[in-house]
C-alpha cells in the first residue's frame, strides 16, 4: 500500500515519526520525501498505521490530508529512503524556538551540545531561514557546508533518537561556530566569546549578535539614546529580550493570551503594557508610549548570552540601515559602525525580522508576521496562481497555490532600492520553494507611484501574463475577508494613513460596502488639507495650521512669515479624508505628538492618551451626504475642539476621549445603518487604524449593540503588510473567472 501525506511533513521529524511507527507495527517498506510530500510504503493496514501516527505525530508536523493507493511491489525491511524531487506541494516548515528537551542537553555539562548555541533537533530550531531548496535535506540547508561529527552521526541514524534524521543538528565538534569581532572587523581574541560580549555590552557598549535570520543590535536600556543618535531613529521604540517569563512580568503586566503568545515555539515579540513602577527605567526605550515590545530568547545563542549577562533584559533591535533591509552577511555588518560583533559562519538564506503581535480585546493581531509564521499558509477562495506585490509601506508579497496563500516574511519599506530587490528576491525563493511554474497574474497596487509596480511588471513579462491592479481599500477589506473566512458582502471601515483613491486624491478615512469582486465607497470623513503635500504627513503642525487657516482662526507657534506662506499654499494644497491625518492632528493639538519621527507616531502616542481618558465633552458630529455618500465633517469637529481650554495631562485626556468616541461612534452609526438597510450581517474593520484598541472596542461596542457581527484581523496583518493577501484574493478570482 502507498500512503501520501500532505501537509507540514518536511524537516519536522515527520520521516523518523513513520518509521517508528512501522517498526511498532512490524511492517515492511520504506518512507520518503518526494519533494512535494511524504510518501509511506507498508505491506499492512493503512488506516492503523495512520491512526497510530497521528498519534505519535512530531508537535511541528501537520497532516492536511492523506491519500491511499494499492501498489505491487517487494518491501524490504522498513527503511528511510533516500529522497527524489517532485511536485512542491508540501508545506515548508517555520523556525521554531528550541524546544525543552535541547534547552536541557543545553545547560547539562556532561553532554556533548553543553552551552552550544546551535543546539536542535527534529522538534526546533531553523527551517524557513536556511532551506535553500525541497526537499528539506541537509544538503539543500545552509547546514551542508558543516559534514556531521561521528556523534551527530550516531544520533542521526538511531531510530530511538530525537535526533534522528534530524537536517540541521551539528555540535561544537562539526558545525558553525562564533566568533567575536572589533568595530574595525578585527577578531577579538576570547575564550568565550558570548561572555566578553556581555561584558561589553554591560559597559554601555552596543554590539551586533546574528542570528538565525538576521542580525540584531544588541545594548543595554541605558544605550537607547546613544542608539538613536547613531541611527537618527528620533523616538521609535526598541524592542527588548527578558531573561525568561518571571523577569517579563515584573516589567510588564502580561495577560494569560500575552503570556501563551511570548511563551509559544514562534516567540514574536509581543506589544504588552509597562508596569508604572518601571516606567522610568525603559522611558528611552519606548518614549511616550505605554507598550513595551518584549521577546524571550528563542536560540541557545540568545541563552547563552543571558547565561553571562547580570542584566534581566537588553534592546535587541533588527540590525538595518535605516530604510533598509536586515544585514545577513558578515562583511556588511560592519558598516554599521558599532562597538563589537558577535558572529558565526552559517550563511543565512533567507533574512526573516522577528514577527510583531498585540492583544486587542482578547483577540491576535499582527502588526508584523514574520518569523515563526511564515511561510505557514493561509486559505485562500481561489485556486489560481497569482503573486501579489502589496503597497509601498510594510509590504508583503504574496503567492497562491492550490487554494492556499503563501505570505512573504516582513519586506519593509519598499522606496529604498535594496527593499525592493529584497522583495522580488523574497518572492523568486518562495516561488521556488513552491514549486509554483506558472503564474496566472501580478497583482498590484493602483497608486501610479508605488515602486512596488516596478517589480510587478517584471515579474508579469518573465511570467508572459497580465499585471492587475487593485483599489487599496478594496485590497483592504478583501484581506479580512481572507483572514475571517468571510464570503458574503459587508461593510468595512477601512482607516489607515494613505492610499490612493478612485479620483486620484489621498483616502484613509473610507467606508465601503464589498466583496472579493466589487466595492463601492458609501461613507468617507471630510478632506483636509495637507499643506507640502508628505511634508504635512511628518510635521503635523502644517495639517493643524490649514485648518485653522480654513476656519480663520488664531494660529499659535508659528511665525508670520510661516502664516503668509502657508496661507498661499492653501487654496493649491492636496487634500486627505485619511483618519490617520485626523488623528495626527488631534495628537498635534492636544500638545502630544506635532513631530513624526517614525510611521504612525502621532496617533500611536495619542493612543496611550485616550486610554487614561473618559468621554465627558460632548462634540457634536455633523455628517453631510451627497451622490450616495456620508461625509462626517472632522473640519466642524476640530473647530470645537480649539474652542476648548486644552490645560492639563487629565483634561487634554478627556478632551481627547470625547472627540475619538464621537467621531467613531458616528462613523460606526453610519456603517450599522448602510449594512441594515442592505441586508449585511457583519462590519469589518481594517487599515493601520485597527491597531489602535481604543477605537477598536468603541467601534466593537458600537456594531454589536446593533446585533451585528464585528470582524477585525487575526492571522494577517491589519495594515499594508496585510495588502497583498487582498490583492491576491481579488485578482485570483477575475483569473478564475469569478470576479
Amino acid at each position: 500500500m502507498k500512503i501520501t501525506f500532505y501537509g507540514i511533513v518536511q524537516g519536522v521529524g515527520f520521516r523518523p515519526a513513520a518509521y517508528r511507527v512501522a517498526k511498532q507495527l512490524g511492517l515492511n517498506g520504506f518512507v520518503q520525501n518526494n519533494g512535494s510530500n511524504v510518501e509511506v510504503h507498508i505491506d499492512g493496514d493503512p488506516d492503523v498505521f495512520i491512526s497510530r501516527l497521528r498519534q505519535e505525530l512530531p508537535s511541528l508536523a501537520r497532516i492536511d490530508r492523506s491519500e491511499i493507493e494499492d501498489a505491487e511491489e517487494e518491501l524490504e525491511p522498513f527503511r528511510i529512503a533516500e529522497s527524489s524531487d517532485g511536485r512542491r506541494v508540501s508545506l515548508i516548515p517555520v523556525d521554531n524556538a528550541i524546544c525543552d528537551a535541547c534547552l536541557r542537553d543545553f545547560h547539562d555539562p556532561g553532554d556533548h551540545r553543553y552551552r552550544y548555541p546551535f543546539a536542535n533537533c527534529t522538534e526546533c530550531g531553523a527551517r524557513f531561514t536556511v532551506i535553500k531548496d525541497v526537499p528539506f535535506d541537509r544538503a539543500r540547508t545552509a547546514m551542508d557546508e558543516f559534514p556531521m561529527c561521528g556523534d551527530c552521526l550516531s544520533e542521526y541514524s538511531s531510530p530511538d533518537d530525537r535526533r534522528f534524521h534530524a537536517q540541521t543538528i551539528s555540535s561544537p565538534r562539526c558545525g558553525p561556530r562564533y566568533s567575536l569581532y572589533d568595530r574595525t572587523g578585527t577578531p577579538i581574541r576570547s575564550m568565550d566569546p558570548f561572555e566578553t560580549f556581555a561584558r561589553k555590552i554591560e559597559s554601555g557598549m552596543v554590539g551586533v549578535l546574528k542570528g538565525w535570520g538576521g542580525m540584531h543590535i544588541v545594548g543595554s536600556f541605558e544605550s537607547a539614546k546613544r542608539l538613536r543618535k547613531i541611527y537618527r531613529r528620533g523616538e521609535k521604540p526598541y524592542a527588548v529580550m527578558m531573561r525568561d517569563i518571571e523577569t517579563a512580568r515584573k516589567f510588564a503586566a502580561i495577560d494569560p493570551e500575552e503570556e501563551r503568545l511570548l511563551t509559544s515555539p514562534q516567540r514574536p515579540i509581543v506589544l504588552i503594557r509597562k508596569r508604572e513602577e518601571v516606567k522610568e527605567a525603559l522611558s528611552d526605550v519606548s518614549p511616550g508610549l505605554r507598550n513595551i515590545g518584549i521577546m524571550l530568547p528563542y536560540s541557545g545563542a540568545h541563552h547563552l548570552l543571558f547565561e553571562h549577562l547580570y542584566e534581566d533584559g537588553v534592546i535587541m533591535t533588527s540590525a538595518n540601515p535605516p530604510g533598509e533591509p536586515m544585514i545577513i552577511d558578515n562583511l556588511r555588518a560592519f558598516e554599521l559602525r558599532l562597538d563589537c560583533y558577535l558572529l558565526h559562519n552559517r550563511k543565512i538564506i533567507h533574512r526573516c525580522d522577528d514577527s510583531v503581535i498585540r492583544v486587542n480585546g482578547g483577540q491576535r493581531a499582527f502588526l508584523r508576521r514574520s518569523r515563526g509564521f511564515v511561510p505557514t499558509p493561509i486559505p485562500l477562495n481561489h485556486s489560481s496562481s497569482v503573486i501579489a506585490v502589496g503597497a509601498q509601506w510594510d509590504v508583503t508579497g504574496s503567492i497562491s497555490r492550490n487554494g492556499e496563500l503563501f505570505l512573504t516574511q516582513y519586506i519593509g519599506e519598499t522606496d529604498k532600492y535594496p527593499t525592493l530587490q529584497f522583495l522580488e528576491s523574497a518572492i523568486r525563493h518562495l516561488q521556488r520553494l513552491l514549486g509554483v511554474e506558472k503564474i496566472e497574474a501580478i497583482a498590484a497596487d493602483r497608486h501610479p507611484r508605488y515602486s512596488t509596480k516596478i517589480v510587478a511588471k517584471k515579474l508579469a513579462e518573465e511570467c508572459g501574463c497580465e499585471m492587475v491592479e487593485t483599489q487599496h481599500y478594496h485590497a483592504h477589506a478583501a484581506s479580512l475577508m481572507i483572514d475571517r473566512g468571510l464570503s458574503e458582502t459587508g461593510i468595512f471601515l477601512t482607516w489607515d494613513g494613505t492610499g490612493y483613491g478612485d479620483d486620484g486624491s489621498s483616502w484613509g478615512g473610507e467606508t465601503l460596502d464589498a466583496d472579493f469582486s466589487r466595492y463601492s465607497r458609501v461613507a468617507s470623513l471630510r478632506k483636509i488639507p495637507l499643506l507640502g503635500g508628505d511634508r504635512a504627513a511628518l510635521d503635523i503642525r502644517r495639517i493643524v495650521a490649514a485648518m485653522k487657516l480654513m476656519l480663520n482662526r488664531e494660529i499659535d507657534g508659528l511665525s508670520d512669515w510661516e502664516i503668509e506662506v502657508f496661507s498661499k499654499m492653501l487654496p493649491r494644497s492636496s487634500r486627505t479624508s485619511s483618519m490617520g491625518r485626523v488623528l495626527d492632528a488631534l495628537s498635534c493639538t492636544l500638545g502630544v505628538c506635532c513631530k513624526r519621527s517614525y510611521e504612525g507616531e502621532p496617533a500611536i502616542k495619542l493612543e496611550s492618551l485616550l486610554e487614561t481618558g473618559k468621554p465627558t465633552h460632548r462634540f457634536d458630529v455633523r455628517t453631510e451626504s451627497a451622490e450616495g455618500l456620508e461625509v462626517i465633517d472632522t473640519l466642524d469637529l476640530f473647530d470645537q475642539l480649539f474652542e476648548l481650554n486644552l490645560d492639563g495631562e487629565a483634561e487634554r485626556a478627556d478632551i481627547a476621549r470625547s472627540f475619538v468616541e464621537s467621531l467613531v461612534n458616528e462613523a460606526g452609526r453610519i456603517a450599522c445603518d448602510i449594512a441594515l438597510k442592505r441586508g449585511h450581517s457583519y462590519i469589518g474593520f481594517c487599515g493601520g487604524v485597527s491597531y489602535n484598541g481604543v477605537i477598536t472596542e468603541i467601534l466593537r461596542d458600537c456594531v454589536e449593540d446593533r446585533n451585528l457581527a464585528f470582524y477585525t484581523h487575526n492571522a494577517i496583518p491589519s495594515g499594508d503588510g496585510g495588502i497583498s493577501a487582498g490583492q491576491n484574493a481579488i485578482v485570483g478570482r477575475k483569473v478564475a473567472g469569478k470576479g
